[in-house]
């Protein structure tokens, strides 16, 4: 009997089913998803993670699994299981970690999906088999893993740069490095094989970050509000002002209550007097 993998199954049942729950439940979709004021501000991090089994419907979804279940099961295999959980939950986080660095001074900024994972998965099978095949989905066209590992990262460099879809390109790329670097320290011998390949994906990506976190103004070129956020909304300013709101609408909260009686408020003002209340 041939050996199938368990934990990439088990992710996307968890996903469909977490995804769905969030198509459903608006409370709970902004109470998980990546928003950067929220993990900044009130320091909710669970967000890094718990974002990547949300997404914004279904087509989203999935593609993300069928990419998820085209690499998972090899990967698996080769990996075991207890280093695939490692690199694919490594690869999230390490994509939520460069988004949240991107967007730092864009505190409305928020985003969901398991796309940095997915790159993690797949830019670990580049990684120690370059030469895999990878072809795009519907479209009967393969490539070998280098070189889609090459476009894939001038792709992200450039949807980073010029800001002008609705792709967490930060979430991609962050979760692609990671997953690399993950695979390498699982099974160094990659690195020994492989390491020209490594390089030509990693170095870009490696040098794009140098260059954001040195001189972040090159972010603010042909993309004002990112230019105005950046100049005008730092971090404690975004403090400050979610102080000042939280305290209008507990006060509001609280008239409403010495008015009416606590049976005046609705389920959600009831959580949110409970959540302002702490």
């Amino acid at each position: 009997m041939t050996d199938i993998g368990i934990v990439g199954p088990v992710l996307i049942i968890v996903n469909v089913l977490f995804s769905y729950k969030g198509f459903t439940n608006q409370l709970l979709f902004d109470s998980y998803k990546f928003e950067v004021d929220r993990i900044l501000i009130d320091k909710d991090s669970k967000r890094l993670v718990t974002s990547g089994f949300l997404h914004v419907g279904w087509i989203h979804l999935i593609f993300n699994m069928l990419s998820l279940y085209a690499f998972s099961d090899f990967l698996e295999l080769y990996l075991g299981k207890l280093n695939f959980l490692l690199l694919y939950f490594s690869s999230l986080i390490g994509g939520s970690l460069l988004s949240l660095f991107v967007h730092r001074n864009h505190g409305d900024y928020s985003a969901v999906g398991a796309s940095g994972a997915v790159s993690g998965v797949i830019f670990a099978s580049i990684a120690l088999f370059p030469d895999v095949e990878i072809g795009l989905l519907g479209v009967p066209l393969y490539f070998p893993g280098w070189l889609y590992g090459i476009v894939y990262v001038g792709y992200s460099i450039y949807g980073i740069k010029s800001d002008k879809d609705n792709i967490g390109h930060e979430a991609h790329l962050g979760g692609a490095l990671v997953g690399m670097l993950v695979a390498v320290i699982l099974e160094p011998g990659a690195w020994v094989e492989n390491y020209r390949t490594i390089l030509l994906i990693a170095l870009p990506a490696l040098f794009f970050i140098y260059l954001i976190a040195t001189r972040p103004h090159i972010l603010l070129i042909g993309s004002q509000s990112f230019s105005v956020r950046a100049r005008h909304y730092d971090i404690d300013h975004r403090y400050n002002e979610e102080k000042v709101n939280k305290e209008k609408e507990l006060d509001k909260l609280l008239d409403k209550i010495k008015r009416k009686g606590m049976g005046s408020l609705s389920k959600k003002e009831k959580e949110d007097l409970e959540k302002y209340s702490k």
